[in-house]
């Protein structure tokens, strides 16, 4: 029999006849404030159960199903969450995170997909692989995550904190990045000839100062008022972009076709190894 007590006043929560969590079923259970502080629940069943501010931090949750499961404010630090399953394509199916600590966390090829993830601290998470399809990461610190080859299309990240983030080839096509704070952010390749997505993606406003942009899809990126500076742009593809007032000082256009970028207001005399065409008016 193994008794979950709560962290604070240790109530016996839950009594499960069992002599392991690791594979149990926990689903629908009211474990609100649970001290599962290093509790092995891998591939253990957590379905729609509420565990709001519970502390799990440093455990293992590899392979667990959180379908649905309220786990706003919870601790998470350091905890594995390797291939966990917290979304689906139903909204209304996925996890709730809003306000949880997961630093550190390791969250590789894990199913975030339209989870709530909104004001959550990630710093230091291990996210490669994650499927993170229109999850909402909004005002969320991701400073110096890990998240390669990691799925972001269509989530949303406004006013997240990416700095130093590594997201070299990841996807981040119609992402909303608005007023995201990615100074130093490696949006590069971690291969020879492979390339980080972010077509249609939003970051008007982000601030992109010395991040990495190198050989970057940025096809009908709206970049209007991003700050840009000292950014290496090196080979990247910026066909239909908007850079409106972005500031560009000191940033590397090498090997970038400007012709169809919308570039009004923008300091490029500023710029480095840019090919203006001669057709373009109203530049800074």
């Amino acid at each position: 029999m193994i008794e979950i007590r709560h962290k604070d006043t240790g109530e016996v929560l839950e009594a499960i006849d069992a002599d392991s969590l690791a594979g149990a079923d926990l689903r629908d259970m009211r474990l609100n404030g649970a001290d599962l502080r290093e509790a092995d629940l891998s591939g253990a069943n957590l379905e729609l159960s509420d565990l709001i501010e519970a502390d799990l931090s440093g455990a293992r949750l590899t392979g667990a199903i959180l379908l649905g499961a309220h786990l706003n404010r919870a601790k998470l630090i350091a905890a594995d969450l390797t291939r966990a399953r917290l979304g689906s394509e139903n909204p209304s199916r996925a996890a709730v995170l809003s306000g949880a600590d997961l630093t550190k966390a390791v969250l590789e090829n894990v199913d975030l997909r339209n989870a709530e993830v909104r004001q959550a601290n990630l710093q230091g998470a291990v996210l490669n692989g994650a499927d993170m399809r229109g999850t909402d990461f909004h005002g969320s610190n991701l400073c110096h995550v890990t998240a390669r080859k990691a799925l972001f299309i269509k989530a949303n990240l406004r006013e997240t904190n990416l700095c130093g983030a590594d997201l070299r080839d990841c996807h981040l096509n119609d992402a909303n990045l608005v007023k995201a704070s990615m100074h130093g952010a490696d949006l590069s390749s971690s291969h020879s000839g492979g390339f980080t997505v972010i077509n249609l993606a939003n970051l008007e406003g982000a601030d992109l100062h010395g991040a990495n942009l190198r050989n970057v899809s940025a096809q009908d990126t709206n970049l209007r008022n991003a700050n840009l500076t000292d950014v290496d742009l090196t080979d990247a593809v910026l066909g239909g972009a908007i850079l409106r007032r972005a500031d560009v000082t000191n940033a590397n256009f090498q090997g970038v076709e400007l012709a169809s970028v919308t570039m009004e207001f923008a300091n490029f005399s500023k710029s480095r190894n840019a090919v203006i065409p001669p057709y373009k008016k109203n530049l800074r």
